[in-house]
């Protein structure tokens, strides 16, 4: 991290501390910074001081508003992996991302030899430890450790109860309307910048059809080991 101001350098380096000297008046929680400490309040008092100028959603903090704004209005995705065709709405998106080509895994569990890329499927994997089920089921009260696990069981048992909204562009399905808004905007939506084939010539502006298209070269063994005769398609 570089920065031309020490006040940001600063506020940089307070990212690397456990120090928490902010603490909140109304909880036990304490934060490294009063900017997080002040947005932390606003969820305690329902302000929302950040209003969206397109439409009329309020938001606790300057990044949720900025957030909701790549997602619902610009669909502008400014973090772009240098690496492959991939681009976000989030930075924190983009570093999980970025450690699908690096192989890092800096999350790794006590307990096991698990790692994980994200700390959130390592919060998820922990479950499996504990055995704690957090998900039930509305139809049966079934419990599962993960979400995912309690939707699959809700369309396979209980289908007939649970809505089911089907993509117009394609054959995928899904449970809830804001899953298909979401679906609709990654892989159906016009895309600006060119979605270049590795494999060929094919240029595309929407992810789903160049998604499609790779398929047509799977089995294709395009990477030729420079020792020996071995060769494979990753």
């Amino acid at each position: 991290f570089t920065s031309v101001r020490l006040s940001n350098l600063k506020r940089h380096l307070k990212t690397h501390s456990d120090e928490k000297c902010y603490v909140c008046h109304l909880c036990p929680k304490a934060f490294r910074t009063a900017t997080l400490l002040h947005n932390h309040v606003n969820t305690h008092t329902g302000t929302k001081p950040y209003k969206c100028s397109e439409c009329d959603t309020a938001f606790v903090t300057k990044g949720e508003l900025s957030r909701h704004r790549r997602y619902k209005h610009t669909l502008e995705k400014p973090f772009k992996c240098t690496i492959c065709e991939y681009c976000s709405v989030e930075a924190s998106k983009m570093r999980r991302h970025v450690r699908s080509h690096t192989g890092e895994r800096p999350y790794p569990c006590g307990l096991c030899s698990y790692a994980s890329k994200d700390a959130y499927k390592l919060k998820r994997h922990m479950l499996t430890h504990t055995g704690e089920k957090h998900y039930e089921c509305c139809v049966c009260q079934a419990r599962f450790t993960q979400s995912g696990s309690m939707k699959i069981h809700m369309l396979q048992k209980h289908g007939e109860n649970v809505p089911k909204h089907q993509c117009p562009h394609c054959s995928t399905f899904v449970s809830r309307k804001s899953d298909l808004d979401v679906h609709l905007r990654n892989l159906h939506s016009y895309v600006e910048e060119e979605l270049k084939c590795s494999d060929c010539e094919a240029v595309f502006h929407e992810r789903y059809t160049f998604l499609q298209h790779k398929k047509t070269h799977r089995g294709g063994k395009r990477f030729k080991c420079a020792q020996c005769s071995y060769t494979c398609s990753q």
